[in-house]
């Protein structure tokens, strides 16, 4: 079931401030009052984690925002996957039901579905694993080519970030396991690749078939690399993150995640942008789409501000003293 490699980590990364939002030519108005006015419109979306997760709920909240109600105006049909094989027929059966736009978040399998499904119908992406532009799905951020916008970020840079904080975070850690699975392969081969400039050294354990088994995978590491967890980012780990923040609190392990949501569930730390803001993002390429705009005429975007989040609940339930240099960066602390 698991796969254990030994390395170590390490990148800096320039921490960026916020500007208006989102990066990558965001020019294009968003007042529904400055546009056409929309027909009743069908979005499909298929998903590893459920309608109820925080970003989806984004999604729609900002849809009502713009006023789209569903029932009047909106069909929101909506497939939660129950794994990386059902994402292609769910996606084909939303094309069936003749949706207008499809929403392709998450990992790559997901965009890549859609653009097999359909080469007419507009695609708002949110590629959170992946780059799009380097596997060829669109050719340029300013003026995409073909049925594809919407937004992506560099995932893998937020990895090797992520490894370097927790470093600074916990000074007294060695040697530290990093949860990884099939849809963040390549974040771990970043992290393992650069080894020398983190000092401390990286378990790697592949996580296979879901639900996956956190309490197998730390026995798996050998008893010396259990003094920190990484996990990188992966809808279905993002999926499990109650299990997984309940499970590092009864191990006592200092913890770094990818997104605030880990936090909330009671992680330690977590680093990258909000994935929530994202899918409000996306929400209203749907909109300027419905309203008539081509993707074509819609810039991709890329996130610019990157939050470094802190419990500090959860550091005093497992005896742990965050240094005050991490407090004074954090952009939010839980107290």
């Amino acid at each position: 079931m698991l796969v254990s490699v030994v390395g170590v980590g390490d990148s800096p990364m320039t921490r960026r401030e916020f500007i208006a939002g989102l990066s990558g030519a965001a020019t294009w108005p968003l007042a529904a009052g400055a546009q056409t006015a929309v027909r009743t419109v069908r979005v499909g979306a298929t998903s590893l984690n459920p309608r109820t997760a925080p970003f989806w709920i984004a999604f729609e909240q900002q849809l009502r925002d713009l006023g789209y109600r569903e029932g009047q105006n909106l069909t929101f049909d909506f497939v939660e996957a129950s794994g990386i094989p059902d994402i292609a027929e769910a996606t084909h059966e939303l094309v069936r039901r003749k949706a207008d736009i499809l929403v392709a978040g998450g990992p790559e399998i997901v965009l890549k579905s859609a653009v097999r499904a359909t080469d007419t119908l507009p695609i708002v992406m949110v590629a959170i694993d992946y780059d799009p532009i380097a596997l060829g799905y669109v050719d340029s951020l300013a003026r995409p080519k073909g049925n594809v916008t919407g937004l992506f970020f560099q995932q893998i840079e937020l990895a090797l970030k992520r490894a370097e904080l927790m470093r600074e975070a916990f000074p007294d850690v060695g040697r530290a396991t990093v949860f990884w699975d099939r849809l963040s392969s390549d974040q771990w081969q970043a992290v393992e690749v650069k080894q020398e400039r983190f000092g401390v050294r990286l378990a790697g354990v592949e996580l296979r078939d879901p639900p996956y088994d956190y309490e197998a995978a730390i026995e798996r590491t050998p008893p010396d690399f259990r003094e920190a967890l990484l996990v990188m980012a992966s809808p279905i780990l993002f999926r499990d993150r109650q299990r997984l923040a309940r499970f590092a609190l009864s191990r006592r392990l200092p913890t770094m995640f990818a997104f605030r949501e880990w936090i909330d569930a009671g992680g330690l730390l977590s680093y990258g942008p909000s994935i929530t803001a994202l899918y409000r993002r996306a929400a209203e390429y749907v909109d300027r789409i419905a309203r008539g705009a081509k993707p074509t005429d819609l810039p991709i975007e890329q996130p610019t501000k990157f939050e470094l989040v802190v419990n500090l609940k959860t550091a005093k339930a497992i005896g742990l003293t965050i240094p005050t240099p991490i407090l004074l960066r954090a952009d939010e602390v839980i107290e």
